[in-house]
């Protein structure tokens, strides 16, 4: 007659059990981002290099093991904005964070669709939800103390821009490092500053050398030559025919180009403008689209993310 194996318990029972939780849980977390979520719990199993039982053990199911990733997820981005928060330059800080939480979120594009499955357990994604919402508050906060994002800046506001950077971050690049298109749509958070804003001259007849004082002579915009004073009709604009074409086509080729800048003013303009969510995300992402950028992400505002769900924790349907 044999003995029995020993049932091993005490403190290194525990500590193999964490480290076991540990591996699974990394093993499954590149198993998702490489494969998608269909992959099998014996594939997890085999990475983790444990069997099927510890795995088992841990997470009675794939859903749990899913929920259990997502809520390491959600928890490091909570670390990470509390960090930043504590940073000495909050405005910067805040535009690291952003850039890092699109960035991050885009190779676990796999994750995204469990917001649209209610079979799975979300409850235990509810703090995790509500911690990355008030840190991400609070950052937001200390960047608006600094005058460096702007005013009227919400934390719904922002988890709907990363929801949108997170599609155009998809669309627009393979390369590591924030995309441009993404870039400008976060530009769009900054405080806006005297010189960025569009404003009219005070004086618009002024401004097109209308009406010009009799001891200032009026100069040629294009090529700075003394205007010939016209006896009747309105002032001469440009010297000469030369001159006037010259600075058609510079505003021709300035209307074209669709600067960086003025999407910015425009995506910034739509957040001031548009009041839910979606609409702003959709807003600052047609922004961009409408200014020489991919005109596919102006669907950016469909796309279920992390962040999204931390922004509303506890529901149990995707928006």
């Amino acid at each position: 007659m044999t003995a029995a194996t020993p049932v091993r318990s005490g403190p290194n029972a525990r500590a193999d059990a964490r480290r076991n939780r540990a591996l699974v849980l990394a093993a499954a977390q590149r198993a998702f981002v490489e494969s998608g979520t269909e992959v099998s719990l014996a594939e997890i199993a085999r990475r983790a290099g444990v069997g099927a039982g510890t795995v088992h053990r841990h997470f009675p199911s794939k859903n749990h093991l899913l929920e259990a990733v997502m809520q390491l997820r959600i928890d490091r981005l909570t670390a990470l904005a509390l960090g930043y928060r504590d940073a000495p330059g909050a405005g910067a800080a805040y535009f690291a964070f952003c850039a890092e939480v699109v960035t991050s979120t885009i190779g676990n594009g796999a994750l995204c669709e469990l917001f649209d499955n209610d079979g799975w357990p979300r409850d235990g994604l509810r703090e995790a939800g509500e911690r990355f919402h008030l840190a991400l508050g609070q950052l937001l906060a200390a960047a608006q103390r600094q005058h460096a994002v702007r005013a009227d800046l919400t934390v719904p506001d922002v988890l709907a821009l990363f929801t949108g950077c997170v599609a155009i971050q998809r669309i627009s690049t393979t390369q590591p490092g924030l995309a441009r298109p993404a870039a400008l749509v976060l530009e769009a958070m900054r405080a806006t500053t005297p010189d960025r804003r569009v404003t009219k001259p005070r004086n618009p007849a002024a401004a097109r050398d209308e009406n010009v004082p009799h001891n200032v002579t009026a100069l040629c915009p294009v090529c700075a030559t003394p205007l010939r004073p016209t006896g009747t009709g309105r002032p001469a604009r440009y010297c000469s025919p030369a001159c006037r074409q010259k600075a058609h086509r510079r505003r021709h080729s300035v209307a074209a180009a669709g600067t960086a800048a003025d999407a910015v003013v425009v995506a910034t303009a739509a957040i001031a403008d548009t009041g839910g969510m979606t609409a702003i995300a959709t807003a600052a992402t047609a922004a961009i689209a409408d200014t020489g950028g991919t005109t596919a992400i102006a669907a950016a505002g469909a796309t279920a993310i992390a962040v999204r769900a931390a922004a509303a924790p506890g529901h149990h349907t995707a928006n």
